[in-house]
């Protein structure tokens, strides 16, 4: 299962709203059917530290490290890539 980030949310993926809907109808349910999920960020020119939490933080909460083995990042920029290392880590250290 691929989402594209950009038709999802824009340019500026800052909405929490959109990235809840994401995870809870798409993300989650796509791994809980044993699919693997790639999130493209194609077109993503920034993202807030909220969006990418609001994402990914309970899959990662759900699936811990094996969430990296199910969710490939795709056409990720560097601002974008630095805000998903730092949500996981975040994440990661409170397990």
């Amino acid at each position: 299962m691929e989402i594209k980030i950009f038709e999802k949310a824009g340019s500026f993926a800052e909405n929490k709203d959109v990235a809840r809907e994401l995870r809870e109808k798409i993300i989650l349910p796509s791994l809980e059917n044993g699919e693997d999920v790639t999130l493209n960020f194609e077109g993503v020119s920034a993202a807030t530290q909220s969006f990418v939490h609001a994402l990914i933080s309970d899959v990662i909460r759900k699936y811990g490290d094996k969430t990296f083995e199910r969710i490939v990042f795709k056409s990720c920029d560097t601002k974008v890539k630095k805000l998903i290392e730092i949500v996981a880590d975040y994440m990661q250290a409170g397990m």
